[in-house]
């Protein structure tokens, strides 16, 4: 720690300097799982299909919030990382809605988004609303503590529906 800082080139002569070959090889290595593709065909006619990697890029999807509380949605977005969550004021044209049925009217927001997938959810105990937003025809409605449970493969689900 109490060593001076040494400047090495980036580049010699056409690879990277030895100290970095050398500190390159001392990494530990990464699972076969954990392994993304290499880039290192890109350009030669070679390239790896990565859209047939479902690991590599994982989904990510505008979400419209509902009628959904803040601290609700600070909820859904830890557990839905990586999703993009907007809410009724915004013009991005949202890939699933998720609706508190308590907070909002089912029909309306049916009727606002007739081609999207909707998730509604509630108190388990609210069975009028439930059944409000069955009819309303949402795609899916479950009590507000499922949702929590199973969020990522609902959603994921929902997602996979729609490509």
């Amino acid at each position: 720690m109490n060593e001076a800082l040494k400047e090495i080139p980036l580049f010699h002569g056409s690879g990277a300097p030895c100290e970095l070959e050398f500190l390159v090889r001392l990494e530990e290595r990464t699972a076969a799982h954990q392994r993304k593709p290499s880039r290192q065909f890109l350009g030669t006619g070679h390239e790896p299909d990565f859209a047939a990697i479902s690991w590599y890029i994982p989904p990510v999807a505008t979400i419209l919030l509902a009628g959904v509380d803040l601290f609700f949605r600070g909820k859904l977005e830890a557990l839905l990382p990586g999703h993009h969550f907007v809410t009724t004021d915004t013009v991005e044209e949202p890939e699933l809605v998720i609706a508190d049925i308590s907070r909002i009217d089912p029909d309306e927001v049916a009727d606002a988004y007739p081609e999207i997938p909707i998730v509604g959810f509630t108190n388990h105990t609210d069975t009028g609303g439930l059944r409000a937003a069955h009819a309303a025809g949402f795609d899916q409605v479950v009590a507000k503590s499922a949702l929590v449970e199973r969020a990522p493969v609902l959603i994921g689900e929902l997602l996979a529906s729609v490509e």
